[in-house]
């Protein structure tokens, strides 16, 4: 929610045009790469190339030339889209789904190499002229073949690349490439059949982008998908186990799942698995007017960056990284809930409450507010944004997240909204500021405690 149009001033984003999925997050010679879709002439989704940001500490980004730009001709002619990226015996390579020219819904799956790959900067990519893989697997009935990601089980090399079948079923495809010039394709990792599946998801996707896994410390696996049935419509994640199946194959056994993130604005996560951690981001798309997009010229910004995990009863374990502490004031600007507290544009907000607790961000003219309940009784926290209307076609109703409810932290940066329910739940939305709402913070509940910092921009020496 911001004074200048939403435009988030933290979060990662290009300065101008279109965003959409996070792509390969990387570590390299101690720096955080993030690579993400692109158009770098206009605010739509069309002409995508791969933009590139780094960080030293996850909260301060630094811009970098186009990383990757589809190539005449090559396999990638009609864009370079989501992947991730890889060391390759100290390459640092994007493994990517190209579209060429042709373009029926199927991607290949294409490589790039890091030019000069000592450079921490990694500014310099070179494609390879060939995909890795033509295409999906024969004999599936395969229809959506895309957004390939690369783990480590087992004393081998794997990839997961997202599909949909012609009979309205969604899976996970799983390949062997020890050698990533040399795809084998490994079975069907899970699919939409799966009962546990059924169970977290429903029915409504017919494929499945973007999977991602990771390890837990307890050994158990995460995996998430992006939802998508005909445009992207949710996201959730699995947890359970992987097992050798038949001659060389992997399966996923799953024990549990549910909603990735609660929220309307966020999809295709992206994983980053570090020795001690692993780290997810999401895109959070436009939930406004296109023509108030393009007077804007920007479009799309990704989440802040979270630690995600799992807790013992299989469900989500999710916070903000601890390194977004460093964008906060050196002061907060409120520790007391006692009175109406103008709000900056972007902020980090904790609220504990001991009882029902009302926490009021944005009033409007008509004395409408934008509302976060927490009912520990009722083990609820309920978004209430009604009064400001989304574009999409999902709506602007109420969000009742059941989880533990006795501490919400809100993270918002300009438009962007983002509420960590403890450590179960997230809900990430959209919110635009009109010319007559009035952004406070106004708290009603019996022993609730309130602590806000304003988000500041780096200093420099």
């Amino acid at each position: 929610m911001s004074h200048t149009l939403g435009a988030p001033r933290f979060r990662v984003r290009p300065p101008a045009n279109w965003i959409n999925d996070p792509n390969g997050p990387f570590r390299w010679r101690n720096r955080y790469h993030l690579f993400f879709q692109h158009n770098p002439n206009a605010p739509v989704h069309t002409d995508v190339h791969w933009g590139h940001v780094s960080s030293a500490d996850l909260a301060h980004w630094e811009h970098h030339p186009i990383a990757l730009t589809p190539t005449p001709g090559g396999p990638d002619e009609a864009g370079c889209w989501s992947g991730c990226v890889v060391d390759d015996e100290g390459m640092p390579t994007a493994v990517y789904t190209g579209v060429d020219r042709h373009h029926t819904g199927l991607g290949s799956i294409c490589l790039a190499r890091a030019l000069v790959p000592e450079d921490e900067t990694l500014t310099d990519w070179r494609p390879l002229p060939a995909p890795v893989v033509a295409g999906p697997p024969a004999g599936l009935d395969v229809v959506m073949f895309r957004d390939p990601f690369v783990f480590h089980h087992g004393g081998h090399r794997w990839a997961l690349v997202g599909a949909g079948h012609a009979d309205g079923t969604p899976s996970v495809l799983v390949y062997d490439c020890d050698d990533l010039t040399d795809w084998r394709f490994a079975g069907v990792l899970l699919d939409g059949a799966d009962p546990v599946a059924v169970d977290a998801f429903g029915h409504k996707a017919v494929g499945w982008e973007c999977p991602q896994l990771y390890a837990t410390a307890s050994g158990e696996w995460v995996l998430a998908v992006a939802l998508w049935d005909g445009d992207p419509c949710s996201t959730g994640y699995l947890t359970g186990c992987l097992q050798p199946y038949g001659q060389g194959e992997l399966r996923f056994e799953a024990r549990t799942g549910g909603r990735l993130d609660h929220g309307r604005d966020f999809y295709a996560p992206a994983v980053l698995q570090e020795p001690d951690r692993a780290l997810m981001w999401g895109w959070s798309w436009e939930a406004r007017e296109q023509a108030e997009v393009d007077r804007a010229g920007w479009a799309g910004v990704l989440t802040a960056p979270r630690v995600v995990d799992v807790h013992p009863d299989g469900a989500l374990r999710v916070v903000p990284a601890p390194e977004l502490e460093l964008l906060r004031a050196a002061r907060p600007f409120v520790t007391a809930p006692d009175r109406r507290t103008p709000l900056p544009p972007a902020y980090d907000l904790t609220v504990t409450a001991a009882d029902r607790t009302t926490v009021s961000l944005l009033r409007s003219a008509s004395g409408a507010e934008l509302t976060v309940v927490l009912d520990p009784d009722a083990g609820t926290v309920t978004l209430d944004r009604a009064d400001w209307p989304r574009s999409r076609p999902d709506g602007s109703a109420p969000i009742v997240v059941r989880a533990p409810a006795d501490q919400v932290r809100v993270l918002v940066d300009g438009s962007l909204l983002e509420v960590f329910v403890g450590d179960r739940a997230t809900v990430t939305e959209r919110v635009y500021l009109r010319p007559d709402d009035v952004p406070e913070l106004f708290v009603t509940g019996a022993g609730a405690t309130v602590t806000g910092w304003e988000l500041v921009p780096p200093t420099h020496d």
